[in-house]
């Protein structure tokens, strides 16, 4: 799932310290890299839902294009969903391009619980929301996605966002695992911590720091 990356559309709150341009860049690096991870991972079913759907942007030959279609995030993710599940059999993660330490290994976790019986699998953002869902092996496309994705729409880009998922899923009966916590690039105050960490990618870290005017 990622916003097209266009100047004054993309990774707005960062423009107080990248500006406009600065922002459209370090989202296409965002969606290069996360294309490159999840093509470890799932090298012949690996997708890229963009918002808007008609934006224009290469993608590898390996990866399958799609457009994102709803009101808000949640509908958006069950639409995405459910178009892959129409081409594809197996667990389903869904991942967004705001986690640059996201890792192989935190997929590779993820499908590990899903392949022990885990129905959704989070990973916890450190600002509340989530990183990654992963869903488990699915028969159909009629799957009630609303017990994952069917919380109130004014949630979405909140704090509130994983505790009202989680609390939706388990009264759905759903069982669910947690991965650890990451950091999204969301503000100014992400981008100067995530521009120190070393398991960021140097190209993207250096994205991440404000232009120097002499």
């Amino acid at each position: 799932m990622a916003r097209a990356p266009l100047p004054g559309a993309a990774k707005t709150r960062l423009q107080p310290l990248l500006g406009p341009q600065g922002c459209a860049r370090l989202q296409a690096e965002l969606i290069r890299h996360t294309m490159r991870l999840a093509e470890r991972a799932a090298p012949a079913d690996t997708y890229l839902a963009l918002d808007p759907p008609d934006a224009v942007e290469p993608v590898p030959d390996g990866v399958r294009r799609l457009g994102q279609q709803g009101e808000h995030l949640g509908a958006r993710m069950s639409h995405a969903v459910k178009d892959v599940l129409r081409q594809h059999t197996g667990h389903v993660l869904v991942i967004g391009t705001d986690a640059p330490t996201l890792s192989l290994a935190h997929l590779r976790e993820a499908a590990t619980y899903l392949d022990e019986g885990h129905d959704v699998v989070f990973g916890p953002a450190v600002d509340g929301g989530y990183y990654l869902v992963g869903l488990r092996d699915r028969s159909s496309v009629d799957v009630d996605l609303g017990a994952v994705f069917g919380i109130d729409p004014g949630l979405w880009g909140g704090p509130g966002v994983l505790a009202a998922s989680l609390a939706l899923a388990h009264t759905a009966g759903l069982r669910c695992r947690l991965l650890e916590p990451l950091r999204d690039l969301d503000t100014p105050a992400d981008a100067r911590v995530l521009a120190r960490d070393a398991s960021v990618p140097s190209v993207i870290a250096e994205l991440l720091r404000p232009p120097v005017i002499a």
